[in-house]
């Protein structure tokens, strides 16, 4: 069984059923509101974080609720990089790594 989330406006995670999330993502039009940070790096790598809203831990450990990926391009989806966390905070220092580590 998956669990679900909702961000608050403060950043921090509340659980919540399926239905509420399935309401959440439907209505997900503006992707900054999910979006921690999304970095275009000098190389023409791009670095996104954002809150998932599922948790991708699947039973085992803290829940894992943000994701940073490294892109080749920001039309190339094709991912050189994954890592996931469990709060905003985490998230932000996580991109800020991958900002760090791919642009060279």
């Amino acid at each position: 069984m998956a669990d679900y989330y909702r961000l608050n406006e403060d950043h921090s995670v509340t659980r919540i059923d399926l239905f509420e999330w399935a309401h959440r993502m439907e209505g997900r039009g503006d992707p900054d509101r999910w979006r921690v940070d999304g970095t275009m790096l000098s190389n023409g790598k791009y670095v996104s974080t954002v809150f998932l809203g599922l948790n991708h831990a699947f039973g085992s450990g803290p829940p894992l609720l943000f994701e940073t990926m490294v892109f080749p391009s920001d039309t190339d989806f094709a991912d050189e990089y994954c890592e996931r966390c469990s709060t905003w905070d985490e998230a932000v220092i996580m991109h800020a790594e991958a900002v760090a580590l791919y642009d060279q």
